[in-house]
């Protein structure tokens, strides 16, 4: 199915965020999700599925500053 990932049309095979993560070596406890304009909480992952036309975006967090 064709979804938007990171503002990028891709062709996936995963049914969930978690097996899109997975397929991808991210560690879920290290992103946050956006699926379709809404934060998914970490324990929706593997619960939320994907479908054709889904808008996905992974939201990384870095430390630092000074």
């Amino acid at each position: 199915m064709k979804v938007k990932l990171n503002g990028k049309i891709e062709d996936i095979n995963q049914a969930t965020v978690l097996e899109l993560l997975t397929a991808r070596n991210i560690e879920p406890r290290m992103v946050s999700v956006e699926h379709n304009l809404k934060i998914l909480d970490k324990e929706d992952f593997g619960r939320t599925p994907l479908r054709e036309g889904d808008s996905i975006e992974f939201l990384y967090y870095m430390g630092g500053g000074g």
